[in-house]
């Protein structure tokens, strides 16, 4: 089964200082199988918008990761800017992609409220699908009077008490957390600098004062110019054409014209779609009438050496690591190959049993180690993003210092996991080549080779990144945990070769 993929899109009330937006991303990228799609930075509205793509539990880390960094680096008793916001981290959005239900997006944002409470210290608001109050549905509502406001109320006002975490404010504010539907964030920019136009456009379109439905708006001063700035929650319901053409509609009776309109973070592609269907009136288009689609059913046939291409070129993040769970992988897979030339046998009917179990080891096993694959390069571009952290001070120096220890530590955690990984691979090819078809038993040992070189190739990585910390108690339980790994791998590969010999009187070297 395929990992399960949730998206997230924390915002952070820091726009304008690109050093620490850096600090940020690195502590996002310092959690393997997290991936940053979109990061998108306005000095005017002093804020940046981060889209992250990942497994769960990762996620869930890696944001919390970016919480503590945000509250180290950004003070809100001195922020300022055009959109409203109540935290250094302002909102944490998760969203369902694949595999993952909307209920199951709710328990991980409370799982993240309750911990960002009780171990940081921060107040936490639940919002959206998460809510535990009809009140708090929507953000604006919990962002009324914005950090300042918020700051006198909750401690006066219980309606104003958070869901998790104390009842005052620091510096670092407060963050909401929730569960949504993906939305389209868009600004519209006008041809003119009066604000005060964009504002009535805004109270026009938004749903809150009569306007359409699942439309969010406020008008702003961006770049000398009035901006729309809008969030839509449902495109589906409300087209994206349909909210343009109002503006457009409202602008003219102001006299002014839009300038231009942005995105900020990501977009469907169905909705930019449907946006040119409504302008087109292209009502009969089918999907295979779109280049793109069609040329993506033929690029699955291409991309089936792709890493191979990957591996090859001057990119160090996909390097040894990588390889050697790709290896592992192959290793797994020929584990399943012959027990699936075994299966429905009569010669091997005794040992249907086994096959099976093998088979259903071996194809979860495969998988893990496809995703070995990208989680080792993601560690290595951690540790690489941690390197490029500013050192002036002996506070930066410090913060620098202890992240690059953690990715590293993270790093070397990924190979070692990919060891482990081999080693199952190891037990089950063991099985095949004592038990399995006799036919396929020289794909056995091939497995056996290929697993001892990705083992080999992991436990050199595991050792080089542990290196400038072999005085750490918990770096030696790491390596002994490889050298054990290493031992037993190499019984079974011993069995591997003992059984080559014996049933098909083959010397494997």
């Amino acid at each position: 089964m395929p990992m399960p993929l949730v998206e997230c899109i924390p915002n952070y009330s820091e726009g304008r200082r690109p050093e620490v937006v850096d600090q940020i991303i690195a502590a996002i990228l310092s959690v393997p199988n997290v991936q940053i799609l979109d990061r998108h930075s306005d000095p005017d509205h002093n804020r940046t918008v981060v889209t992250l793509l990942g497994e769960p539990e990762a996620l869930k880390e890696s944001v919390f990761r970016s919480i503590v960094t945000a509250a180290e680096l950004i003070d809100m008793d001195q922020h300022q800017g055009e959109h409203p916001c109540i935290g250094a981290t302002d909102v944490v959005p998760f969203v369902p992609i694949r595999d993952f239900s909307m209920a199951d997006c709710v328990e991980l944002a409370r799982q993240l409220g309750k911990r960002v409470g009780d171990e940081l210290g921060i107040p936490v608001y639940l919002y959206e699908e998460a809510t535990t109050s009809p009140d708090r549905i929507n953000l604006e509502n919990i962002r009324k009077g914005q950090y300042e406001g918020l700051k006198e109320e909750v401690i006066t006002n219980p309606n104003r008490k958070p869901d998790y975490g104390p009842a005052n404010l620091g510096k670092a504010g407060a963050v909401v957390i929730g569960a949504r539907e993906a939305l389209i964030a868009f600004n519209v920019y006008l041809a003119t600098e009066d604000e005060s136009i964009a504002k009535k456009i805004a109270r026009t379109i938004r749903f809150s004062s009569g306007g359409l439905r699942f439309v969010k708006a406020m008008g702003v001063l961006v770049e000398g110019r009035a901006q729309v700035s809008m969030n839509l929650t449902n495109y589906h319901k409300t087209p994206i054409a349909l909210v343009m053409e109002t503006i457009r509609r409202e602008a003219r009776r102001y006299g002014v014209a839009i300038h231009h309109s942005e995105l900020v973070g990501l977009i469907p592609q169905e909705a930019l779609i449907d946006a040119a269907v409504w302008y087109t009136q292209l009502d009969q288009l089918e999907p295979n009438q779109v280049l793109e689609n069609r040329l993506g059913q033929l690029q699955k046939e291409e991309t089936r050496y792709a890493f191979l291409d990957e591996l090859a070129s001057e990119s160090p993040t996909t390097g040894g690591g990588s390889a050697a769970a790709f290896t592992a992988a192959q290793a797994a897979a020929l584990a399943a190959m012959v027990a699936r030339l075994t299966l429905g046998k009569k010669k091997y009917a005794e040992v249907e049993t086994d096959m099976r179990q093998v088979l259903e080891k071996a194809e979860n096993l495969r998988k893990k180690l496809t995703l070995a694959i990208e989680e080792d390069a993601q560690s290595f571009e951690a540790v690489m993003a941690a390197m490029k952290l500013p050192k002036v001070t002996p506070e930066e120096t410090e913060i620098r210092n202890r992240t690059i220890q953690s990715s590293t530590m993270v790093a070397a955690e990924a190979p070692l996991k990919t060891a482990e990984f081999t080693l199952e691979a190891l037990s089950l090819l063991n099985i095949v080549t004592e038990k399995g078809n006799l036919n396929a038993i020289t794909d056995a040992g091939t497995g056996g080779a290929l697993a001892m070189a990705a083992l080999t190739g992991a436990g050199a990585n595991v050792r080089i990144n542990l290196l400038p910390y072999t005085e750490d108690a918990n770096v030696n339980k790491l390596l002994k945990r490889l050298e054990k790994i290493e031992k037993e791998a190499a019984n079974f590969y011993m069995e591997i070769k003992k059984m080559l010999q014996e049933r098909a009187k083959i010397n494997l070297l």
